[in-house]
């Protein structure tokens, strides 16, 4: 009989199932490529074999013969996931992959092409820029249009941005590699579900989501503490730190007044009234709704009507404004940066 071994590429050499070893030093014979990754635990293990030359002829009578007629012969194939089965072997897996194990494939692929592509081995944190927005906006094309197909291609995309970073930091000793970025993801999320890694018993989403916000905000206490103990300047902690402001205007419009409504700030602050300096002890009162909910929409009424109608008016905006010569962006980009300094003079106050 021929067992056709199958092992995973994404698995250590040697870590096989205790069938498989079993078939291994039962066999009569045991066949292999030159330079297969498992020899040198067959080495260790005492487990002699033969090399066969030809790979994709490991079905052909001579192993058969090799074993003799009552005997096992087993091939171990070339690492992967689907071997050729001749007619009459059986198939045994001596490896199987982990869920995500795949992504052992990206990483390899990229680091081969920033050794052999010139086009990717010139490419730089900055040259790469413009894709850490440009291939999520494509992934959330496809998501909107229902396309799962496209969507999952897009996702790749955007994965490959990280494998990407990830790898030339490691080249220019930044201090991480991909494992590093895992491993902060990983840790980050340990951290901030104590109800599911932790005792930290909740009632549900709701209190999910402040046990959430407290912790941000004890890390956000501990970065400060250790700035100040190195010395180095920071300013002083805010509902608004890690908003990133590179992004869309619109979108940064949003972000900005949702963690403020979060946060208790004020919703009279999005009316964008007054200075950062005079807000000494302004109103301190709890936002009943979205900060800037007051119907203070700059072009009719958006906030009485129903979505279409703010879509609309928000085009009509975009409208006034370049009539004007202005960049709407640009505009709203300035109004959001008012917005930041109002709301932390209003946090120092």
């Amino acid at each position: 009989m021929l067992i056709v071994l199958a092992t995973s590429p994404r698995v250590a050499p040697g870590l096989l199932s205790s069938a498989a070893w079993q078939a291994l030093r039962s066999a009569a014979v045991v066949l292999a490529p030159a330079g297969h990754p498992q020899l040198p635990a067959l080495d260790e293990a005492g487990i002699a074999y033969r090399i066969v030359d030809a790979p994709g002829q490991e079905a052909d009578a001579p192993g058969q013969e090799a074993a003799g007629q009552d005997g096992t012969a087993v091939w171990l194939a070339e690492p992967g996931d689907e071997p050729v089965v001749p007619p009459g072997a059986k198939l045994l897996r001596g490896s199987a992959d982990l869920p995500g194990a795949h992504l052992i494939d990206l990483v390899a692929t990229m680091d081969r092409l920033r050794r052999e592509c010139p086009w990717d081995a010139r490419q730089t944190h900055q040259s790469l820029a413009p894709h850490l927005l440009e291939e999520p906006y494509e992934a959330l094309d496809a998501l909107e249009a229902g396309d799962q197909e496209a969507f999952r291609e897009e996702l790749g995309d955007v994965l490959l941005q990280v494998a990407f970073h990830a790898r030339i930091a490691a080249e220019r000793d930044d201090g991480y590699d991909i494992d590093g970025v895992a491993d902060g993801i990983v840790a980050k999320l340990v951290r901030r579900h104590p109800h599911v890694f932790a005792d930290v018993p909740v009632s549900g989403a709701d209190e999910v989501r402040r046990n959430w916000d407290d912790i941000k905000k004890q890390e956000k206490r501990e970065r400060a503490e250790r700035a100040e103990a190195t010395g180095a300047a920071a300013d002083p902690p805010s509902v608004l730190d890690g908003v990133p402001f590179g992004q869309p205007a619109l979108a940064l419009a949003a972000q900005l007044q949702h963690r403020a409504e979060r946060a208790g700030i004020p919703g009279d602050l999005a009316r964008l009234d007054g200075h950062p300096e005079d807000n000494d002890g302004g109103p301190r009162g709890s936002s009943s709704g979205s900060a800037g909910s007051d119907g203070d929409s700059g072009d009719g009424d958006a906030g009485d009507g129903d979505a279409g109608d703010i879509g609309r008016d928000l085009f009509r905006l975009v409208a006034r404004a370049r009539a004007a010569g202005r960049d709407p962006e640009a505009e709203l980009r300035a109004a959001a940066r008012r917005y930041r300094d109002l709301v932390r003079a209003w946090e120092r106050s």
